[in-house]
């Protein structure tokens, strides 16, 4: 049998030192820590940069874990590092809108809420940051499933639970709507958790075009959609562009 390969070892050796660093650290520290040659330690963050995995700071030159490990699950990199690149943009998104933003992400079958952002006005609101809530009768949660087919295998092994009588729970009908979802590049749903309340979003992508989270806001369907239950241009546009930011940030190509 073949031996093991000695330039992974060193790229799960680095990464793992990232993971356990609090900061960013440099070439020198890097190889320094594992006892790498300089030259050969910064081979291998460039090829891990290459491929999203760690991520240079421009003005200091260090290194941390990229955006890119969002999709490979928390191991290494948590739903916090989603969210401290999403958080200006749902405020500003909340600001423009005036309606609530919340950034949702996989976990478990579900979408966990990771960051929210009240609705601009002084009306009483509760903090949604750490619920959990079902892929599909959300519009975060109909996100995440049109472009994940593990979570979308993992629905279908299970009974959808019935919120309201709008909620898609048939198999073909939820099909047809993820198929929608794909080709316009959004979602939104119309009183399918919670009666008379709807919702818009669009993905978060990474390294890769991979959609790692999504970006929505949430209110009164008479404020989000139309006479036809279709969502407001506004503020689809408004989301849609949220999302695009988001995903520059963590290194989505345009």
């Amino acid at each position: 049998m073949p031996g093991p390969i000695q330039s992974i070892e060193r790229a799960a050796a680095i990464l793992r030192l990232l993971a356990r660093g609090s900061g960013r650290l440099g070439v020198g520290e890097i190889a320094e820590s594992l006892e790498l040659a300089k030259g050969t330690a910064h081979g291998i963050l460039r090829t891990l940069q290459g491929v999203g995995f760690v991520e240079q700071d421009h003005d200091t030159g260090k290194y941390q874990l990229g955006a890119a490990l969002l999709h490979l699950g928390t191991s290494y990199l948590d739903v916090n590092e989603l969210r401290s690149r999403a958080i200006n943009w749902a405020d500003a998104l909340a600001a423009r809108s005036g309606e609530a933003v919340r950034i949702g992400a996989p976990l478990e079958g579900r979408v966990l809420v990771v960051h929210h952002v009240f609705r601009p006005d002084d009306s009483l609101q509760t903090l949604d940051v750490g619920t959990l809530l079902p892929l599909h009768a959300t519009a975060l949660g109909k996100i995440l499933l049109a472009y994940d087919a593990d979570l979308l295998s993992s629905l279908r092994r299970t009974e959808p639970e019935t919120y309201t009588r709008r909620t898609l729970v048939s198999p073909v009908l939820l099909k047809r709507a993820l198929a929608k979802v794909r080709e316009a590049g959004w979602a939104c749903e119309n009183g399918e958790m919670v009666p008379g309340e709807a919702g818009i979003a669009a993905p978060i992508r990474g390294h890769g075009g991979i959609v790692v989270g999504a970006i929505g806001v949430t209110g009164p369907a008479e404020r989000l959609c139309d006479s036809g239950g279709e969502p407001d241009p506004r503020l689809l546009n408004q989301v849609r562009d949220a999302a695009r930011a988001v995903s520059r940030d963590l290194g989505a190509s345009r």
